[in-house]
């Protein structure tokens, strides 16, 4: 397979897959906002930071779907995505909570590929080169 032809559908799948584990966390965060205060509040964190947490997964979710300002917004993610891991799974006594600090650092990974890469054709960015 000739890697120029699966290059644009692959970096999109790619996006998309980053970005649905923060779509669907974003909404159910919504779904259950007064779960989600008082999760946040057993890790000392205040309900004011919701709201803003909620946007940056939903909006920064829909941006990396869209290839919008993919770089920064990946960036973001990225840093997101590893300080809510040692804020919330740094208990590695106990073995789920690890996974998902090592996951949390895999999609970390994944998003700084797209900082180093871009979003590739199927872009919003894309289209703005031209």
């Amino acid at each position: 397979m000739n890697p120029a032809t699966i290059r644009n559908p692959a970096a999109f799948a790619g996006r998309v897959l980053l970005a649905a584990i923060f779509l669907f966390s974003g909404v159910g965060k919504i779904a259950d906002y007064a779960g989600t205060v008082g999760y946040m509040a057993s890790a000392g964190l205040p309900a004011l930071l919701l709201p803003p947490t909620i946007a940056l997964e939903i909006v920064g979710g829909l941006a990396i779907v869209a290839g919008w300002q993919t770089r920064a917004t990946a960036f973001l993610l990225a840093g997101f995505t590893l300080v809510s891991a040692i804020i919330f799974h740094r208990d590695f006594a106990d073995q789920n909570q690890m996974v998902h600090f090592w996951k949390n650092v895999a999609i970390a990974g994944g998003f700084l590929m797209l900082v180093a890469n871009g979003a590739a054709g199927w872009s919003l960015d894309a289209r703005k080169k031209g």
